[in-house]
């Protein structure tokens, strides 16, 4: 039986019952501001976002600055707790890791807002809610976790700090595949903490020594959490307290490294478990490194390695000597784009590899080249900037900013269709993006939301220019993604600027209803729907309705002539819909009055 993951044992007894409830289900989305924060008055430009989170003690509120930025306002309910979270603020503000969320500011109580301090807002989703999602995890996975949670949890043992309720909870993971420690209030000063209160410690592993109910907080306690984290994401099983059963029994096609390393780190005697968090790391480590990393364990255990894992070892050789490469981040047709770390410059970054097995092709090696220096060109906040491109063992590849909030593609599938409200900013960015994209004559030809970024500060930017031509080409290029194709390209009729309007609208359609707005198996059957203008938008405002309509007439000659011109239409449909939005909320409010 596998259970959550919030659902550890309480006790060092095998066969006492799981916890009856998880810290994810603790923890709830709010779509309005909490009645602490329900006068507050932000800066001048500076907005709400779309949600915050409620938590144990804390409320995060995403805030959106005037530089466009998402950022987490971290706030404390309970005016008793102001002291305790002045003194988590400045813990973090002197912390710099990568899995440890900046801090850039702390408002203090004044008459229109305060206190509360402000942080990087971390996209994605909990260690614990991929679990419940995906089950168990890929050895990989865990050993990216072990490797990134671990360095942390050793920065912060060498500066005399514990974390304190390490969970999987507490873990976060973003679209990119990126680690990140939250549940910080626990890691300050005993001093700081209120009195009488400590982590609930049935929302996360217990180690043994806390059996008795006493959160007594130490790097072994930290090391057995996090070891607790890792077996339970490898076997489905919570780790009990004592006794517990080899990593191996559960999982035999563990590492042996990583199947010791866990299992000591698990011991009930803190003084027989590893020394250091680094001592740990290590020994995981140990037979697991190097070109191995992305391997299967299925077949490497075999010993033959299927063709994915031959081009991902032939990536890591090729780029080994100024990358490491940390996790897949997708494919397409024309390459594959990998999560990788800058060995020279210590910064993470997307490196973008040309297909092996078309990289003999001259022609594709040179459309390769040409995709790198047409996005080069194009400086713009709205896309994705391109850094460097290089060559070696056969391979081709280019690097280029990480988008750490995955995609519009992958924001859709975690959290369905979006407000007008939410994305109304973001689509105004693109489309000035486009325009630029579009004055030095480059037509992007397949924009979907897979090609729609989301950067650090949820901020929509655009990439993938891999079949973008200079406009006047006499070659026709059909290209495009089906569902978000214009109609000239799937009947391989020459495109312009008017072809990337079209696909801008469709993505817009999608990201406002979460449903694709041409769907078929074929292109003859999404071009049927599209000349029929078969598109289900009644559910959105009528102004939206009408941009849409113009944004995916079938002739282009009845579209938005460019993508300025689309931006200025944008911003008048968006506004009206907003302000009709806003009366009505106003109109409710005095409804209970009415009468």
């Amino acid at each position: 039986m596998l259970f959550s993951l919030g659902q550890f044992y309480i006790n060092n007894n095998l066969m006492t019952a799981p916890a009856p409830r998880s810290s994810a289900r603790q923890r709830r989305v709010t779509r309005s501001l909490p009645p602490h924060m329900a006068s507050w008055q932000l800066p001048p430009g500076w907005r709400w976002g779309a949600e915050g989170i409620a938590g144990d003690y804390r409320h995060y509120q995403e805030v959106i600055d005037g530089l466009g930025r998402a950022l987490a306002l971290v706030t404390a309910p309970d005016p008793a707790h102001h002291r305790w979270l002045h003194a988590e603020a400045i813990g973090l503000a002197h912390r710099s890791h990568p899995s440890i969320p900046a801090t850039y500011h702390y408002w203090t109580n004044q008459r229109d807002r305060g206190p509360g301090y402000l942080r990087r807002w971390v996209s994605g989703e909990s260690v614990g809610a991929r679990f419940e999602g995906q089950g168990m995890a890929d050895v990989p996975y865990v050993l990216r976790l072990l490797r990134d949670a671990g360095s942390a949890l050793a920065y912060l043992h060498t500066t005399g700090a514990v974390h304190g309720s390490l969970s999987a909870d507490a873990l976060w993971t973003t679209p990119t595949g990126r680690f990140w420690m939250l549940e910080w209030q626990w890691a300050t000063p005993r001093e700081d903490i209120p009195a009488g209160l400590q982590p609930p410690l049935e929302q996360a592993p217990l180690p043994p020594e806390w059996a008795d109910g006493v959160w007594r907080p130490t790097p072994e306690s930290d090391q057995w959490q996090l070891a607790a984290t890792c077996f339970a994401l490898l076997t489905g099983e919570p780790a009990p307290g004592s006794d517990t059963p080899p990593v191996k029994l559960l999982r035999p096609e563990t590492p042996e490294s990583v199947a010791v390393a866990i299992d000591r780190a698990l011991l009930s005697d803190p003084a027989h478990r590893f020394e250091s968090m680094g001592a740990m790391i290590r020994a995981a480590e140990r037979g697991y490194g190097g070109g191995e990393r992305g391997v299967t364990l299925t077949d490497r255990n075999k010993g033959v390695p299927n063709d994915a894992d031959a081009n991902e070892r032939a990536v890591r050789d090729a780029v080994g000597f100024d990358y490491e490469i940390l996790s897949k981040l997708g494919a397409g047709g024309f390459g594959t784009v990998w999560r990788a770390r800058d060995l020279a410059l210590e910064r993470e970054i997307a490196l973008k590899v040309l297909h092996p097995n078309i990289a003999r092709n001259s022609d594709a090696v040179s459309a390769f080249w040409q995709e790198a220096r047409l996005a080069a060109q194009l400086a713009h906040p709205a896309i994705v900037p391109i850094y460097d491109w290089d060559g070696r063992n056969g391979l081709s590849w280019y690097t280029m900013e990480l988008a750490e909030g995955g995609s519009v593609a992958q924001l859709i599938a975690r959290r369905g269709a979006r407000a007008l409200e939410d994305i109304a900013p973001h689509v105004d960015l693109i489309l000035d993006g486009l325009s630029a994209a579009h004055a030095i004559g480059v037509v992007h030809r397949d924009l979907k939301p897979e090609n729609v970024l989301i950067d650090r500060y949820h901020r929509w930017r655009l990439s993938d220019f891999g079949i973008a031509q200079v406009t006047g080409d006499e070659t026709v290029l059909s290209g495009g993604t089906l569902e978000f194709a214009a109609p000239e390209q799937l009947l391989g009729e020459p495109q312009g600027a008017s072809a990337d309007c079209f696909s801008v609208a469709a993505v817009v359609a999608f990201a406002l209803t979460g449903v694709l707005p041409f769907q078929g198996n074929d292109a003859k059957t999404i071009l049927a729907q599209q000349l029929g203008e078969r598109t289900d938008l009644s559910g959105l405002a009528t102004p939206i309705q009408e941009w849409l309509r113009q944004g995916l007439a079938p002739r282009p000659a009845d579209r938005f002539k460019d993508a300025t011109a689309m931006r200025l239409a944008w911003r008048a449909a968006a506004s009206a819909a907003l302000k009709r939005e806003r009366a009505l909320r106003w109109w409710r409010k005095l409804v209970p009055f009415a009468g």
